[in-house]
C-alpha cells in the first residue's frame, strides 16, 4: 500500500452534539478504491455498545459508497474521542493495513494538556495496566504490577497557569494507556478527562484552580503529516512514493 495516514482528534465530551441525522458520508475526509478516512465524530462508539445504541457499525452501510461489501475499520478510538478513522475497503487493503499495524510501521503520537505540573523534561513510562471489573462500578482500566506490559515515551512541551503540555509516544496499544500513564506515571492527568473524572482506580483528575474543563485536552496522531485536506478538518493524509 502506498497509503500513509495521519490522525489528529480531540478527546471532549459534548452530549447532543451528534445526532440521528447525521449520515457518515458526511464525515468522509478521504476516499478512493482501497481506503476511507472518516471524521469519527464524539460520542459515537466504532463498536456496538453492550447495553446498545448506535455505533460506527450499526451505520457501515452508510460508507459502501457503491461497494457490494462494506468497509471495515482498522483501528479503534474511544467512545468519547472525535478523530480520523481508517476503513479497507477490500480484503486485499485491509490485509495491508493490518500488516503495517502489526510490524509497528504506522506511528502513534499523542498530545495533551495535563492539569498538573509535571517534573523533568522527558522519559519512559513503564507501567503494566489491568481491567477490573465490578457489576456496581462497571469496568475500568488501572495501573497494575499484574496487568499486561506497556510502555510510553513522553516529552514536554510547554508549561503555564499549573498545567503542562505533554506529547506522549505509545509503544504498546492499551486501553485507556494514555490516560492511566499520565495520571499514574506522570501524576497529573488529562484535563477534562471524562474518564478521569469518574475518579475510579486513582485516574481522577485535580482541575486546575479557577479553570474548570469540561473537554478533555488530548490529541492524537498517527504516521508522518502533511497540510490539512480541508478547514477545519481534523485528519491529514499523505501517500508514499
Amino acid at each position: 500500500m502506498d497509503q500513509a495516514i495521519v490522525r489528529i482528534g480531540l478527546l471532549h465530551n459534548w452530549p447532543g452534539l451528534m445526532g440521528n441525522a447525521m449520515n457518515l458520508e458526511d464525515r468522509i475526509l478521504f476516499v478512493d478504491g482501497e481506503a476511507i478516512v472518516i471524521d469519527k465524530p464524539e460520542g459515537l462508539p466504532v463498536d456496538p455498545p453492550r447495553a446498545g445504541g448506535d455505533s460506527i457499525e450499526a451505520r457501515i452501510d452508510e460508507l459502501k459508497l457503491g461497494f457490494k461489501r462494506p468497509p471495515v475499520p482498522m483501528h479503534r478510538l474511544d467512545r468519547d474521542t472525535s478523530g480520523c478513522l481508517l476503513l479497507a475497503r477490500n480484503p486485499r487493503a485491509r490485509a495491508a493495513f493490518q500488516q503495517a499495524f502489526e510490524a509497528g510501521t504506522v506511528s502513534k503520537s499523542y498530545l495533551a494538556v495535563l492539569d498538573g505540573e509535571v517534573p523533568g523534561e522527558e522519559g519512559l513510562i513503564e507501567l503494566p495496566i489491568a481491567k477490573v471489573s465490578s457489576a456496581r462500578g462497571g469496568w475500568r482500566m488501572v495501573a497494575d504490577d499484574a496487568g499486561k506490559s506497556a510502555a510510553t515515551h513522553w516529552r514536554k512541551i510547554a508549561e503555564a497557569e499549573g498545567q503542562t503540555l505533554v506529547e506522549f509516544r505509545p509503544l504498546s496499544g492499551r486501553t485507556h494507556q494514555i490516560r492511566v500513564h499520565a495520571a499514574r506515571g506522570l501524576g497529573a492527568a488529562i484535563a477534562g478527562d471524562p474518564v478521569g473524572l469518574r475518579r475510579r482506580g486513582g485516574v481522577a483528575p485535580v482541575p486546575a484552580a479557577g479553570r474548570p474543563s469540561r473537554r478533555s485536552q488530548a490529541w492524537s496522531w498517527t504516521g508522518a503529516g502533511s497540510p490539512p485536506l480541508r478547514r477545519g478538518s481534523s485528519c491529514r493524509i499523505r501517500r508514499r512514493a
